[in-house]
């Protein structure tokens, strides 16, 4: 009899002890996930750090415009496309340009043609604190086809100045240069830290333009078309680059209403 009543107690102890592991066992994975979840929390920080520094990168990527056929850009210093630059991204008969505006002045509009060939870039690294661009395709002398304007602020880091009050005669007496057409146009140039005027000089519906090339290069042609009226003037900078070809030209619109052969500087 107390065999038995041993063996039972015995049993007892053992069926406890096996509960006790059992539980024990069944906490066991509890336990082992949570440090897995304090793990997994703490790698979304270097993802955020991540986006922020290529967020951070990007800043220094230019903006551009396309058509195409037509790439317009706009860039910091430190960019692959500095200043306004176009490119021609089409073997076609026709060339690229892009139309600006700086600084907010809608007086003055700016035009670079790209003459090169397929893939070449062409451009100005003078550009203001605020540019208002787009991209268009030229066959010849017409406009065939335009973007939309896009604008960007504070991406140069030394910006041309706004200049609105400059007069044609101010113009003449700040430059070497100087020709006109018809009494309507003029386009004077200075010869260091080059600087070009587009002066409109007669009262009427048609605007004055200067049409010139800088640095011997014939793939890029400039354009100032100036758009405010009678005595005015719209400047353009162009840093250690010299005038190399020049004219004044009177436009009505699109159309070209008289012109004086290039003058080779």
């Amino acid at each position: 009899m107390a065999l038995q009543r041993t063996f039972i107690a015995t049993v007892v102890m053992v069926a406890t002890v096996f509960g006790a592991e059992g539980a024990s066992a069944g906490v066991a994975p509890r336990a082992v996930q949570a440090p897995v979840a304090q793990a997994t929390a703490p790698t979304a920080a270097p993802a955020a750090a991540t986006t922020k520094q290529s967020t951070t990168e990007t800043t220094a990527e230019p903006v551009c415009a396309r058509l195409k056929g037509a790439e317009a850009c706009v860039g910091p210093d430190g960019s692959n496309r500095p200043g306004v630059t176009i490119e021609d991204t089409a073997d076609d008969k026709m060339h690229p340009a892009v139309e600006y505006y700086l600084n907010g002045y809608l007086g003055t509009k700016y035009v670079i043609h790209n003459l090169a060939r397929n893939g070449e870039v062409r451009g100005s690294r003078e550009i203001g604190r605020t540019v208002t661009f787009r991209a268009a395709l030229y066959r010849g002398g017409h406009r065939v086809k335009y973007g939309r304007w896009k604008t960007v602020r504070n991406i140069a880091k030394y910006p041309v100045k706004r200049e609105t009050r400059v007069s044609p005669a101010a113009a003449q007496d700040r430059s070497r240069v100087c020709t006109s057409t018809k009494g309507a146009a003029t386009t004077c140039f200075t010869e260091r830290a080059t600087v070009v005027f587009a002066c409109d000089t007669k009262a009427d519906q048609y605007q004055a333009r200067a049409e010139y090339f800088v640095g011997g290069d014939p793939t890029a042609r400039f354009e100032i078309h100036q758009l405010a009226g009678l005595n005015t003037c719209g400047k353009a900078e162009h840093g250690d680059l010299s005038v190399s070809m020049y004219r004044a030209s009177v436009f009505d619109h699109g159309r070209r209403k008289g012109s004086r052969l290039y003058k080779y500087n």
